[in-house]
């Protein structure tokens, strides 16, 4: 099982050019405008702040009591973003530090600092520089090992970053990668349903065509998480930071997407890596605004008060599922609760497709009855010719064969003699012609 991210990094000055072009271009839905010269460049670059509906749920809510716990490559020590945020981790693939706070991995390290700082990355103090959708949310640093680095199979990893996450308080957790398979280790059964009975929101990135992922994969096929897609600035699927499958159930931005390297270093990059985390801070921000609701009314507030994508055909649809996420109205709106998950039931699926361990035997709880030894069988005869007579053939087939066949043959002599002397008879009283 190879778990893949997608990222995109240029350097730090083309922060400013894109906060100049998307100032110029329409935002996703602009709640308000994007300032044309702007004195904060990497606040104005992150346009779905207000695009997303999340400068509006700001009025409500920052995420406050909330907790995400981030499972990816570890999130680092260092970058001001994350002073006061992370609260605990830990590192579940046998090559990272205790605390889940060494990045991992010889390609992407920056991976799981990136989708942290997106979902709860704290602003500088005086309130300007890239800024998380939840920033007062607290954060849960479990560091893996993708790849063959790691002496812990990566199934495995998976499952203890879950029930991990849980025992030490996660109210979301995200999962930014996919393993382009539709199937997943059976330990993720349990893991997952773990999640889900403690009423954590499972959030998962649906995967991107330009690493690869022509369909969502696992995590993304799990009954119960929630998928996120990708679009563009406009509200268009991206083409190449995303990918299409009927279990997408949100999409949000994937592309020109802002975060935090391990350095401290702030980059652009492109994914479902970065869309996931955007969409985890919205659930915390619903669970902020919301602390009594439980998890499966909390998924129900994010999709159903999502807004339609102009290009979608269904609902849900392949690339965008129920459409746009839309944090203000996620967190204003009033649902009444509901009592199931609305993405599937994976207890359900476990009980329909995996098969049950088979059951031992009973135990006998009686003395079994004694039954008699049966008769010796008769001891095998001599063998002989079969053209010599045995008695049994003389006793059975011979004498019985003569006994009917000497009377008949006299009788047929009998009867043919009897009837030469009526013929000579006859002979004899018929008078000859003259």
């Amino acid at each position: 099982m190879t778990a893949r991210r997608a990222r995109h990094g240029t350097t730090r000055w083309r922060i400013v050019i894109a906060a100049l072009l998307l100032a110029l271009a329409a935002p996703l839905v602009a709640a308000t405008p994007t300032p044309s010269a702007p004195a904060d460049p990497e606040r104005a670059a992150e346009y779905w702040i207000p695009g997303a509906g999340i400068e509006n749920a700001w009025k409500t809510t920052r995420g406050a009591g909330v907790t995400i716990a981030v499972i990816d490559t570890g999130i680092a020590k260092g970058p001001p973003q994350f002073d006061g945020a992370v609260v605990d981790g830990t590192d579940v693939s046998g090559i990272g530090s205790p605390d889940g706070r060494t990045p991992l991995g010889p390609l992407d390290s920056d991976h799981g600092s990136r989708v942290a700082s997106l979902a709860a990355g704290r602003p500088r103090p005086d309130g300007t520089g890239m800024i998380g959708v939840a920033p007062e949310a607290k954060l849960l640093s479990i560091s893996l090992g993708f790849g063959t680095t790691a002496p812990v199979p990566f199934a495995k990893q998976v499952a203890d970053a879950m029930v991990w996450a849980v025992d030490h308080g996660a109210n979301v957790i995200n999962l930014s990668f996919t393993t382009n398979t539709l199937e997943w280790d059976q330990s993720w059964d349990h893991a997952f349903q773990y999640a889900f009975d403690h009423d954590v929101v499972v959030v998962v990135a649906a995967g991107n065509r330009g690493s690869g992922t022509s369909m969502v994969g696992a995590p993304a096929t799990i009954p119960g998480v929630l998928t996120v897609g990708g679009v563009d600035q406009h509200g268009v699927a991206s083409r190449a930071a995303s990918t299409q499958g009927i279990t997408i159930a949100v999409s949000a931005p994937s592309e020109a997407l802002l975060g935090v390297d391990a350095n401290g270093t702030i980059e652009t990059w492109n994914g479902t890596s970065g869309a996931a985390p955007i969409v985890a801070g919205v659930v915390a921000l619903v669970r902020a605004a919301h602390p009594g609701m439980n998890a499966d009314s909390v998924i129900n507030q994010i999709i159903l008060t999502a807004r339609p994508a102009p290009q979608a055909t269904a609902h849900p649809d392949p690339q965008y599922g129920y459409g746009l996420i839309d944090a203000a109205a996620a967190v204003s709106a009033a649902l009444p609760p509901i009592g199931e998950n609305p993405l599937g039931d994976l207890s359900e699926w476990v009980r329909l497709h995996r098969r049950a361990p088979a059951q031992q035997p009973a135990q006998p709880t009686s003395t079994p009855a004694a039954i008699p030894p049966l008769p010796q069988a008769d001891a095998p005869s001599r063998p002989g010719s079969p053209l010599v007579p045995s008695a049994d053939s003389l006793l059975y087939g011979t004498l019985p064969l003569v006994a009917l066949t000497v009377p008949g043959i006299l009788i047929a002599l009998g009867v043919t003699a009897a009837a030469r002397r009526i013929r000579s008879a006859r002979a004899l009283r018929t008078p000859k012609s003259r």
